[in-house]
């Protein structure tokens, strides 16, 4: 069976165990840049770039999908993956706390996955 693009993401956060997991849901949210942004968290540099190849591969092995643009993988502390109508950020803990994106989209339903 075919995962959704949203599925393939999130089974890649949790394959390299990926923290706070959030799907939030930005359709019909007025100005709203994606459907869907879904964010995580990792503890070391090392663990966010494990978390963002493994969304890649997953992603690529039950969709078919590559992101169309990545920012962030030098550094390391943000990465985010941009899927068009679903944009994925993976954050080093500490930056995730500093720039508190999921407070953004208030009107936005929220999806928390339990890591």
């Amino acid at each position: 069976m075919k995962s959704t693009l949203t599925e393939a993401i999130v089974q890649g956060m949790q394959a390299k165990k990926a923290q706070d997991i959030s799907i939030l849901h930005l359709k019909g949210v007025n100005h709203a840049v994606a459907d869907y942004f879904i964010l995580c968290s990792g503890n070391t540099t090392r663990q966010v770039e494990a978390i963002a190849d493994a969304i890649v591969e997953a992603t690529y092995r039950q969709t078919g999908e590559y992101p169309w643009k990545q920012e962030g993988t030098t550094a390391r502390e943000w990465i985010l993956l941009d899927y068009v109508n679903v944009v994925v950020h993976i954050f080093h803990h500490e930056k995730r706390a500093y720039y508190m994106l999921d407070t953004l989209w208030g009107d936005a339903a929220v999806t928390r996955i339990a890591s």
